[in-house]
């Protein structure tokens, strides 16, 4: 018997299908061993050694591995072929050598780009050893993550109360779209005219025409600035007789785009589709490890993670034939495609994203998929596909136009584009973040000579805008070119700062919080050197040349942490004034906008006397007065929308408009605890009526109708069909809610409390008051994923009132954060669940035993979260005893020697989770 070792379970249970009865394949479910989330586990004064402990469900797969081996023929390690899963199948190795049992098994490394029969033989067949700088470059890319996390974090938390992590990349994507912020807030709108002539030949064919050149001089898109001149040319214009000085007609080609890299996929599938790159990669990882079809599972893309753009040789022949038979022969180039890659590493520039068997079209996989995976493969299909078609053959055309008005003449270009032949555009076009009309229609017939009559003269006022914000697709992008992080790690990048609250998505658009800001201010102003865009390149570029054999990997971390460590001393003597003062030069013109000439924008409202400025308190950084404690005015960070004086309300205040009913102000604020809307003012005693905002409502999504509609909850919604007594949908101190009488059930994620309906509210209270419901489910019934393979029970995932879950009916685990529960499958939820039953989860009966449980559970969580937290470059949010362990420490964390420790039970992720995490 051999045995093979595979990441996920999924993927298991395909290769074991085509290998057959003479190989036992396991999944390791990512990684069994980790680096313990607490001081010390990287020593820098022991020649950096690592301190590795086994995960706790990595324990149980590795009693399963070391079982399976025991009088096996061979070891074959079939982790990812990438990076991480050399490290993976080292990891293995190493805990098998420490429990001595692989004497006398030999051990193969094998990879396979795609999960087919095919792939999978030939990967058997030629077999290698671990490659141990890719080990390297993994080892070295840990240690810096867990280097920078567990030093920075600490002097941040000590620095900036109400901060939560740092981390190598995510501060640096931080501050990219940080930058972007200040950019927006510096810009300064510049006026200019544009005219445009509406012309006609003489056979009655209409175009327009640009201004472009006056008196031989030509004019630029700024030139003309202020509406004095535009009214000048438009009269000259109006008085012109027009002619056609010169045609010209030039053939041109656009070329198909190479297919998919892993940057590539998630950027386009965020373009088309709206799914964040997490999303993308999650779905992507179901595609690769297989879907069951015709009664065999069958992997349906090549491996995900991969700069590569280039294709197997049988590949392009099978996209060839695909193109000739659905579109015919004139659509297939005379000599296929050749692309190359950009990537460094050639290690790593693996083949491109594509379809493992290209006859597979995606009309007739679709009904073997749920309908984001039926996209996600019909964009990768078609993408592919398009790569090997022929080029699209256009007409550009470009006609000079004159305009006599008495000795002056006057210069017009008129622009046109036609597509002679659609080639690849057929099936496939790019998209674009911010789409501009570049395919102007085709031209009339005209000559050299020809005069034009006019129709009309239009002068149009524009201003120029300042660069947008950064989309998910657009940040990805940006940091591909710069090189910051690697294309695998992007889409946990890009989680993490969501879910630090440093940066929110709102109308698909990346805005940084406060938050955020405050700790890219302190790095910038006391780190700058860790969060420049070359410095991180550059080390991607150094741990990249590991894994090519080119240098000592621990040569980087010493000259790393020489600089680093010496960095982080230096802030330990920092004075809170000056903390205060780099942030206040730096956030100035966001926390202090302008409010017109001659208004002091730091001047205290309240008092008059006063300054405004960054104060630091137990809850994170506010705006004080100077005056303090004579005068308490105090405000968020930013105003909301802008101040609100204007509108005689207080700073942080938008007023929306009038309650029709009472003709007060209905106002958008900021609050100590986020943003609200309120009636009117405060009359004495009496307070006035606020609303705060639902989770997941932006401000700039609030207008009157909603504010109104907030300020009205809670608002009936049905009857109880049995006690007639009223159903009431409002917000409270857990979120939405539904009620009837003293019975509440949360609103599930997809509800909306300003929109939930009759039936919907009266399901929830009603399986709520049957106990269907459950605690946590709010009435949810919630989807069936299957059955557990263990015990035989349905497996169904819920809507909880602290997020969603999987459960069995008898044991809950909750979904790691940021996982959809859309997108949970049966083999993302079994490992969950067995996770949580050796943690001692499930239903428990009163008293003693069911406190140790759920102190062991809260236990379990918060070891998870320090554990993905670490996983991703930074250290874990701070808590209570955390905190106060960092004020304390005397010299950076990760200097102090390894402590021995067990660590609590935690409910680990699944293998595709915790890949779309790992580089």
């Amino acid at each position: 018997m051999k045995v093979v070792v595979v990441e996920s379970p999924a993927k298991a249970k395909t290769i074991n299908k085509y290998l057959g009865r003479d190989y036992e394949v396991l999944a390791s479910f990512g990684h069994i061993r980790d680096l313990p989330p607490k001081d010390g586990s990287v020593d820098p004064e022991n020649d950096f050694h690592m301190l590795w402990e086994l995960e706790d469900r990595g324990a149980k797969r590795l009693s399963d591995i070391a079982k399976a081996v025991k009088g096996a023929d061979k070891l074959i390690l079939a982790t990812d072929p990438d990076r991480e899963g050399e490290a993976i199948s080292w990891h293995v190795l190493e805990a098998l050598n420490e429990k001595r049992v692989l004497k006398g098994v030999p051990i193969e490394r094998v990879t396979f780009n795609a999960i087919t029969k095919d792939s999978v033989a030939a990967a058997m067949r030629a077999p290698r050893q671990i490659d141990q700088a890719l080990v390297d470059a993994y080892l070295a890319r840990r240690a810096l993550d867990y280097l920078v996390g567990f030093t920075l974090s600490p002097v941040l938390w000590r620095k900036l109360p109400g901060s939560r992590s740092a981390g190598r990349v995510q501060s640096v994507a931080l501050r990219l779209v940080c930058d972007r912020e200040r950019e927006i807030e510096s810009f300064v709108p510049r006026e200019y005219w544009s005219l445009v002539a509406t012309l006609a030949t003489k056979d009655g064919g209409v175009f327009d025409a640009r201004l472009v050149g006056a008196d031989g001089k030509k004019i630029t898109r700024l030139d003309i600035g202020n509406g004095e001149d535009a009214e000048r040319f438009k009269k000259d214009l109006e008085l012109a007789t027009f002619a056609v000085s010169n045609v010209e007609a030039k053939p041109a080609k656009r070329h198909p785009q190479p297919p998919f890299t892993t940057s590539t996929l998630q950027q386009e599938a965020s373009r088309k589709l709206g799914m964040a790159p997490a999303q993308t990669m999650r779905v992507a990882q179901r595609l690769y490890e297989g879907v069951e079809i015709g009664g065999e599972t069958v992997g349906l893309i090549t491996y995900m993670r991969t700069d590569g753009v280039d294709m197997a040789p049988e590949a392009v022949r099978a996209a060839r034939a695909v193109i000739g038979r659905e579109f015919g022969d004139r659509y297939v180039p005379d000599v296929p495609r050749k692309y190359t890659t950009k990537a460094k590493n050639a290690q790593e520039a693996h083949e491109a994203v594509r379809p493992t068997d290209m006859g597979r079209l995606p009309k007739q996989v679709a009904r073997y998929l749920d309908a984001e995976q039926a996209k996600l493969y019909e964009l990768i299909w078609v993408r592919t596909l398009a790569s090997q078609m022929e080029s699209a053959q256009l007409e550009r055309t470009t006609a000079d136009i004159a305009a006599k008005v008495g000795p002056r003449t006057l210069e017009l270009r008129a622009t046109g584009q036609v597509i002679k032949f659609d080639g690849f555009l057929t099936l496939y076009q790019e998209g674009r973040d911010d789409e501009d009309d570049e395919e102007s229609g085709r031209l009339p017939p005209m000559s050299a000579g020809d005069p034009l009559d006019r129709q009309r003269i239009a002068s149009t006022q524009h201003f120029t805008e300042p660069p947008p914000r950064y989309s998910e697709a657009s940040l990805v992008k940006r940091m591909e070119e710069l090189g910051i992080g690697r294309p695998s790690t992007y889409a946990s990048i890009l989680q993490v700062l969501k879910d630090r609250e440093y940066v929110t998505l709102d109308k698909k658009r990346l805005y940084a919080h406060d938050k955020g800001r405050i700790v890219t201010a302190f790095l910038e102003a006391f780190f700058k050197r860790y969060v420049e865009y070359d410095f991180t390149a550059a080390l991607e570029e150094q741990l990249d040349r590991i894994s090519n054999h080119e240098i000592d990997w621990k040569q980087v971390l010493r000259d790393f942490w020489r600089d680093f460590s010496a960095s982080v001393g230096d802030t330990k003597d920092l004075r809170t004034t000056q903390v205060l003062d780099a942030l206040n030069d730096y956030l100035g013109p966001h926390i202090f906008p302008q409010k017109g000439e001659g208004i002091d924008p730091r001047a205290c409202p309240t008092c008059g006397t006063g300054t405004l400025s960054l104060k630091l308190g137990k809850f994170g950084a506010f705006i004080g007065c100077s005056n303090y404690p004579e005068c308490r005015f105090t405000r968020q960070l930013s105003a909301a929308h802008g101040e609100g004086d204007a509108e005689g309300g207080q700073p942080g205040t938008r007023v929306l408009g009038k309650d029709p009913e009472t003709g007060l102000d209905v106002s958008l604020r900021d609050g100590r605890f986020g943003p609200f809307v309120q009636l009117g003012e405060a009359e004495g005693d009496a307070k006035p009526k606020r609303a705060s905002l639902p989770k997941g409502m932006t401000p700039s999504a609030v207008d009157l109708e909603k504010a109104l509609a907030l300020l009205s909850l809670p608002r009936e919604v049905a009857k109880h069909p049995e006690s007639g007594e009223p159903i009431k949908a409002g917000i409270g101190r857990f979120g939405p809610y539904v009620q009837h009488g003293k019975t509440y059930a949360s609103l599930a994620k997809d509800d909306d409390v300003l929109e939930i309906g009759a039936n919907r509210a009266i399901d929830l209270i009603v399986a709520k008051e049957s106990g269907a419901g459950g605690r946590r489910g709010g009435g949810d019934p919630g989807r069936t994923l299957g059955e557990d393979p263990i015990s035989g029970k349905p497996i169904v995932v819920k809507a909880g009132r602290y997020g969603p879950y999987v459960t069995d009916g008898t044991t809950n685990a909750t979904l790691p954060k940021g996982t959809e529960a859309d997108a949970v499958t049966l083999d993302a939820a079994v490992p969950l669940l067995e996770a949580r039953r050796a943690a001692g989860g499930g239903k428990k009966a009163s008293g003693k035993s069911a406190s140790k449980s759920s102190s062991k559970s809260a236990s379990a969580r918060k070891g998870t979260t320090r554990k993905a937290a670490a996983a991703d470059g930074e250290a874990p949010e701070k808590t209570a005893s955390t905190a106060k362990k960092a004020s304390a420490a005397k010299k950076p964390a990760a200097a102090k020697k390894p402590a021995a420790a067990k660590k609590p039970a935690a409910a680990k992720k699944p293998a595709a989770e915790k890949k779309s995490a790992a580089e």
